[in-house]
């Protein structure tokens, strides 16, 4: 099995980039915003803040800009913002999408199974208000109406940098 692994990246050549270039075309205020985040996150919390994110009903636009955020080009985590599998293991509830009547109870569930202290966090204009879905039949609402929403994420979708910005004056605040 390695022989072959072996023979397939000879034949194939390099395949990896280096990110130092890539990376410089991010603003240059995101390693200050990490820094910032990172001693806050260590003052604070004493580890990583760890958030579970529910997809409520969105679009899937908010999703994509979450995971941009764990790229390699942001790379959040090694600033201390950890997304976690498991609502015990989190500290914050990340909510995207406007809560559908099939994810209600789930999202209930999911911010009951956290441990105290808990926040919850909505990410993008459709968890806000229902955005364009509000006045949908199958809509129950905004996540504000079901849970006790403490920061807003504000954009359709927002962009990484916001979401970190916005995660950083909130943990400045709390």
């Amino acid at each position: 099995m390695s022989l072959s692994i072996l023979k397939n990246s000879l034949k194939k050549g390099k395949v990896t980039i280096k990110l130092d270039f890539v990376r410089s075309a991010l603003p240059p205020e995101i390693e200050e915003l990490g820094q910032e985040l990172k001693k806050t996150i260590h003052t604070k919390f004493g580890r990583s803040f760890h958030i579970r994110e529910v997809d409520t009903g969105s679009c899937g636009a908010c999703e994509s800009e979450i995971i941009a955020c764990s790229n390699p080009l942001y790379d959040i985590q090694r600033f201390g913002i950890d997304f976690v599998a498991s609502p015990r293991h989190a500290d914050a509830l990340l909510v995207t999408g406007p809560v559908s009547k099939n994810m209600e109870l789930a999202l209930k569930k999911t911010y009951e199974a956290m441990p105290e202290p808990k926040f919850v966090i909505t990410c993008g204009h459709c968890a806000l208000d229902g955005g364009i879905f509000k006045d949908s039949y199958y809509v129950v609402g905004a996540v504000k109406e079901i849970l006790p929403v403490i920061l807003h994420i504000p954009g359709c979708p927002p962009s990484p940098l916001t979401i970190i910005r916005a995660l950083l004056g909130f943990l400045r605040q709390s």
